[in-house]
């Protein structure tokens, strides 16, 4: 009887600290999809929202839009690019790259990259 209840014991009280380590599901970011011109180069990840007209310095995770952008073949660093991606912003830090701007632009997926920009804004 007595080892019963001692397994029992043990069985809940694994359960107890299992359950106190287990973080809650992180809530889902909405998928947001940004639109406007991209420059990339030695000292620059910019981006300019059509909608807005705001700038955000640009962080790649998809790990497709700096190879792509290299892709395009342009002959100069820092030309635009018009791109449509989905990511969220996230507020610039003092001590990181991109701390002259407000914001960050976290790309988490790359949908369009051309070199041809709207004639007549970015819509």
């Amino acid at each position: 009887m007595r080892l019963k209840i001692a397994v029992l014991f043990i069985a809940i009280a694994t359960l107890g600290m299992v359950a106190c380590k287990s973080k809650p599901a992180a809530k889902a970011k909405p998928v947001i999809i940004y639109k406007g011109l991209y420059s990339f180069g030695p000292e620059i990840k910019s981006f300019q929202e059509c909608k807005s007209g705001h700038e955000f310095w640009v962080t790649d995770s998809s790990a497709e839009l700096e190879l792509k952008y290299s892709q395009l073949g342009f002959v100069q660093p820092d030309q635009a690019a018009y791109i449509e991606v989905e990511g969220h912003k996230v507020k610039s830090t003092k001590d990181a790259l991109g701390s002259d701007y407000d914001s960050v632009l976290v790309v988490n997926k790359l949908i369009k990259i051309t070199k041809d920009l709207p004639k007549t804004g970015c819509n």
